[in-house]
């Protein structure tokens, strides 16, 4: 008889800023609630040279940094995004030179690690070239990947690169989506068989997000939450509001980005003076206060894995304006409230560049969406949550936890081990 274990050492692994983006922050919650569940960790992130991160409830002890921008590695971090919250390159940019610098240092730290951590799983974030990496490295070690869909962008864009991440993230133990549209595209682009992928969602904290006594909407508070770049449909969401002279509104616009696409959206917002207030980026805990004194949140976005903050929003009582993504329809599709408004998504000619000619009719759509919200808001500042508390429920950290534990668990055992060893093909050669 097998004695399962209960308590295991996980080597978590990301190629990026492990505070910056949802996928560091998905990455800090697995390690805080790994914690309480008596697992022990330890994790490897990429960071700047000379930059600081801000971790909740990871202590430097359980770190190790790639360094990057003149430390371990002479460029930017490439981001998994082309346009990232933080100075960055993009991994269509990397000469080959550059990507082996990347694998070669990734190899050299994940080799140390392993060796002195000894963990009994390795989990990584991304389907991309860091998770392959570990998988081919250590094929005795269950590696198990959650994708965060800017994966799924990357794998699209820079086809140069498929056959590196295939050959390890098609041998993964377990590959992680955060939702049902999500494991079709990885089954079938990382050519993984359906029993290998498991929809395990993504959460949000509600002990940070939570509701409270709404300020008088006079001015009505909006806010947006995400990069400053045309992907998330930042430009068209200025341009709609521009239409919006009344009822008195005030947008507080949250996150950072770089480059022309973020100078754009500055002057747009710059162009409606006042009614805009500009945040930068800022940590967790400004967000969710501001989420408690603002009544609308706002995703415009032309593509999103699992948007977490749409759930940190509702969770903080603001009604929101979202555009009809699939991650999005997972999150709050079966909500048949009056404070959700969703906006057709245009057209798309790649993963999230819209058809031009359809950019009119998507403005048009966000300004009326937002009409009915900002005079919802008017009505009732206060919205109910009883109706969606399930759904809110369904994604807190916890239960989250509790489904990526149970994949753990299972990559584990002896006896999935022993059967994916018998069913494993070849390595690739890249």
């Amino acid at each position: 008889m097998t004695v399962k274990r209960t308590h295991l050492k996980i080597l978590h692994v990301i190629g990026q800023l492990p505070d910056a983006t949802g996928s560091g922050i998905y990455l800090q919650a697995m390690m805080r609630e790994a914690a309480v569940c008596g697992h022990e960790n330890f994790m490897i992130a990429g960071i700047q040279t000379g930059q600081d991160v801000e971790l909740q409830g990871v202590v430097p002890g359980q770190c190790r940094f790639v360094r990057f921008d003149g430390g371990d590695i002479p460029f930017r971090i490439p981001g998994m995004t082309d346009v990232m919250p933080y100075p960055s390159t993009r991994f269509a940019d990397l000469s080959e030179s550059d990507v082996d610098t990347y694998e070669t240092v990734f190899t050299r730290v994940l080799t140390d690690v392993v060796t002195e951590f000894r963990p009994d799983i390795i989990h990584s974030h991304h389907l991309w070239l860091v998770s392959s990496l570990a998988r081919r490295l250590f094929p005795k070690i269950p590696v198990v990947a959650t994708c965060h869909g800017t994966d799924l962008r990357q794998f699209q864009n820079c086809p140069h690169l498929r056959d590196r991440v295939v050959s390890g993230c098609g041998r993964l133990s377990a590959a992680m989506a955060l939702g049902a549209s999500q494991k079709q595209d990885i089954e079938g682009l990382y050519r993984l068989p359906p029993e290998r992928v498991v929809v395990t969602g993504a959460g949000y904290s509600d002990t940070l997000f939570t509701s409270g006594a709404k300020p008088a909407p006079r001015p009505v508070q909006l806010v947006y939450a995400g990069k400053l770049l045309n992907a998330k449909g930042l430009p068209w969401l200025l341009k709609a509001l521009k239409t919006i002279p009344a009822p008195e509104w005030q947008l507080h616009l949250v996150g950072g980005g770089s480059g022309m696409e973020k100078d754009e959206c500055l002057r747009l917002a710059r162009d409606l003076g006042e009614r805009v207030v500009i945040h930068g980026q800022i940590p967790q805990k400004r967000l969710a206060a501001l989420f408690k004194t603002s009544h609308i949140f706002v995703l415009s976005s032309f593509f999103e894995g699992l948007p977490l903050v749409v759930l940190e929003a509702l969770a903080s009582g603001c009604r929101v304006v979202a555009t009809d993504l699939p991650g999005v329809l997972e999150v709050v599709g079966d909500c048949n409230v009056d404070y959700i408004s969703l906006v057709r998504t245009p057209r798309l000619r790649k993963m999230d560049q819209p058809y031009p000619e359809d950019l009119a009719a998507f403005e048009q759509d966000l300004a009326r969406a937002l009409d009915i919200q900002i005079a919802g808001a008017l009505r009732r500042p206060q919205i109910d949550l009883a109706p969606i508390e399930d759904t809110l429920a369904a994604f807190t950290w916890s239960g989250i936890f509790a489904k990526v534990q149970q994949v753990y668990f299972k990559v584990h055992s002896p006896e999935h081990r022993l059967h994916s060893e018998s069913k494993r093909p070849p390595v690739e050669k890249s």
